[in-house]
This record gives structure tokens, C-alpha cells and sequence, in this order.
């Protein structure tokens, strides 16, 4: 699979972010209309077979929605130091997707918490909206827009994964423990409840009171239970996963790394496993302890350092926040394979500023995971 694939049709950018339309979100769409088409026609009978065209452009309001919540958690992202990669509306609404992350409590529930008020304030917008005297169609249309803006909101702050509020309480564990992990857990957890929830509340109790759910409301919750309830599940396996990486930490398996400039010449290596740098101080390449020995004697004061050189395959640098490997495990390791696609045969762990704090190798890496999961 080509990770690099775009998921759909590109309809713009949101400050340097690609956002897309994904095909799954044209078969959402044409539900939709299907479904809200012919109540329209009860609502408007005058209108007749337009009533599918006010079904479209409510259609638009929603995809106008999950473009507006999206955009605040790319904003928001951004503003708290996230690298985003890119947003996608599709079959589930939408979802933006980050490359990195902020290491805080405090900004992983900021990014989280302004999604559904984004829709909250499109809701209030359309209240207003209201106060005007509108033509039918308008009203119905905005009447449409303001309640599936909050029931949005709503919806999304349900306290557990994989809805917004999850991160919420995702982050109140992860703030009051210290331990992210254990804030994925319990809001994975969490989410697994509000499944049940939902369902109970949406099937069960009308069904045991003589209501029973339209076929196609039945199969809509279906459909969203179990998109919530396979997140959440993902949620507590990924935290228990992680758990585990994070009982060994990166000072542990990571071999030692010198740094040089990239001009310098074979004679001036370090005799260690060496980064080379260019003038801009960005990692050039790596150069394996020994490899001077390939070079004469008498031509290694004038032979290249970079002539040594191997850039290894891949995703082969990893940049942490700080110094202190300490704070870092083997789990920043495999989520940035993750997020990247493969691993380097050598993989080189940064500082946020650039400076090496050593390496390992795609076997060692491979052996570190499978001893951590075993």
C-alpha cells in the first residue's frame, strides 16, 4: 500500500495542511440525501423532486460542518506545536491526522476540546439565525444545520474513545498520573461504556417501551456503535501495548553516537559510530565505526569524511523533545514506524535541537519489541 496515496479528491489547504474529500464520504452523502430527501417533501410538499436538491445542499451544511471542526483541531494543533499531516472528510464525518504530536496533557485536550465548539458555535450561529423571519426552505435548512451541529458537539464530548471527549478523558488521567498510557486505557474503556450507552438509550429503551427504532435508524446505530465500540477496543489495546514498550527505556538499547562535521576528512573521525552534519546543521549521514580502516593511510587527510557515508533506507531519524533518554521509551520508537511506514536499517534518536543521543539497528529494534511484548 502506498502510504503516500492521497485518500480522496484534494479540495484545498488549510495553512500549508492538504484537506480532502474521501469516496467514502459520497456514499455518506447520497444516504443522506435519500433519507432526508423525502422527508423534505413531507415538510415542503410544494417543492416536489427539488426537495432532494434542499436534501443535497443540507448535505453541504454538514460537510461545511466537519470541515469547520476539523479546521479547529488543525488550528489548535498547530497552535500548541502538533505537526498535522492532513484532513479528510469521509464515511465517519472526518478526521485530522498529526505526524507529531505535543508531549502535554494541557494541549492534547485543547486540540481535542475545540472540535465539538466549533460546532457548538456553528450551532449558535444558526440559533440566531432563526430569530430572522426565513423563507421555508431556509428555515428548514437552518432549522437542520443547528441541530446536527449540536447533537455534533454533544455527541463528541461523550467521555471516551474514539470521540473527541475521549482525549478529554484521556488527558485528565494522563495529567493526574503521569502515565499517557494509562489515560488511553481508561478512556478506551470508557468508550466501551458510552457504546453501551448509546445503544441502550437509542434501542433498548424505546424497544422495551413499545418504540422500537426505524429499520434505518437501527442500522445507523449499528453502524455507529460499532465503529465506537472497535475504537475503543483499538484504544485499550494500543494503551496496554504501549505499557509494555514503555518499560524499556531508549538509554537502554540505544548504542552510542559521535557527531562530526561533513567536511572534515577521514583522518579527523571519531572512532566511534559517527552522525555527519552539513553547514546547516541538519544530519547528512551516518558513517559506522571502522570505516576509516577502508582508506590508506596516507590518504585519509585528504579523503572526504562524507566519501564513508551511508544514508540509511527509510525513516531513519527519530527527534525527541529533550535530552534526558529518561523520559523517552521504546515506544516513541515504534510509533514513529508506525506513523512513517518501515524501519530504518539504522535508526538515529535526535534532540529536539539535532544533537544525537545515539542509535540503533532495524534487528535490535526488532528484538527490543518482541522481548518488550513477550
Amino acid at each position: 500500500m502506498n502510504r503516500n496515496a492521497a485518500p480522496g479528491l484534494k479540495i484545498g489547504s488549510l495553512r500549508g495542511v492538504p484537506v480532502f474529500i474521501g469516496s467514502s464520504w459520497v456514499l455518506i452523502a447520497i444516504v443522506i440525501v435519500a433519507t432526508f430527501g423525502p422527508q423534505v417533501q413531507r415538510a415542503l410538499p410544494e417543492l416536489g423532486g427539488l426537495a432532494y436538491v434542499v436534501a443535497l445542499a443540507y448535505v453541504l451544511g454538514l460537510l461545511l460542518s466537519v470541515l469547520v471542526h476539523e479546521a479547529a483541531h488543525t488550528l489548535a494543533g498547530q497552535w500548541r506545536g502538533f505537526e498535522v499531516h492532513q484532513i479528510v472528510a469521509d464515511l465517519w464525518g472526518g478526521h485530522t491526522s498529526f505526524t507529531r504530536e505535543d508531549s502535554s496533557p494541557a494541549s492534547s485536550a485543547i486540540v481535542a476540546v475545540v472540535g465539538p465548539l466549533s460546532n457548538a458555535l456553528l450551532a449558535v450561529a444558526g440559533w440566531g439565525a432563526l430569530q430572522f423571519g426565513l423563507p421555508d426552505v431556509a428555515h428548514l435548512l437552518v432549522v437542520a444545520f443547528t441541530w446536527a451541529n449540536a447533537l455534533v458537539a454533544a455527541f463528541n464530548l461523550l467521555p471516551g474513545f474514539p470521540l473527541d471527549g475521549g482525549h478529554l478523558v484521556e488527558a485528565a488521567v494522563w495529567g493526574a498520573t503521569g502515565n499517557r498510557n494509562k489515560g488511553t486505557v481508561a478512556a478506551g474503556w470508557c468508550g466501551r461504556l458510552v457504546t453501551l450507552a448509546v445503544v441502550g438509550v437509542l434501542v433498548v429503551w424505546p424497544l422495551v417501551n413499545g418504540r422500537p427504532l426505524s429499520m434505518i435508524g437501527t442500522v445507523w446505530v449499528a453502524l455507529i456503535a460499532s465503529f465506537m465500540w472497535f475504537g475503543a477496543s483499538s484504544a485499550v489495546q494500543r494503551g496496554k501495548v504501549n505499557n509494555q514498550l514503555g518499560a524499556v527505556a531508549l538509554g537502554d538499547i540505544l548504542r552510542p553516537l559521535a557527531v562530526a562535521a561533513a567536511d572534515i576528512t577521514v583522518a579527523n573521525l571519531p572512532p566511534a559510530d559517527t552522525l555527519l552534519v552539513g553547514g546547516d546543521q541538519q544530519a547528512a549521514g551516518f558513517v559506522p565505526a571502522g570505516s576509516a580502516m577502508a582508506v590508506p593511510i596516507e590518504r585519509r587527510a585528504s579523503t572526504p569524511a562524507h566519501a564513508l557515508m551511508i544514508v540509511p533506507t527509510g525513516p531513519w531519524l527519530v527527534q525527541v523533545e529533550n535530552e534526558n533518554t529518561a523520559g523517552h521509551d521504546l515506544g516513541a520508537l515504534v510509533e514513529h514506524a508506525s506513523r512513517h511506514g518501515g524501519v530504518a536499517e539504522r535508526t538515529v534518536v535526535l534532540t529536539a535541537d539535532g544533537r544525537p543521543l545515539g542509535w540503533i539497528a532495524r534487528d535490535d529494534l526488532i528484538n527490543a519489541v518482541s522481548r518488550a511484548l513477550t
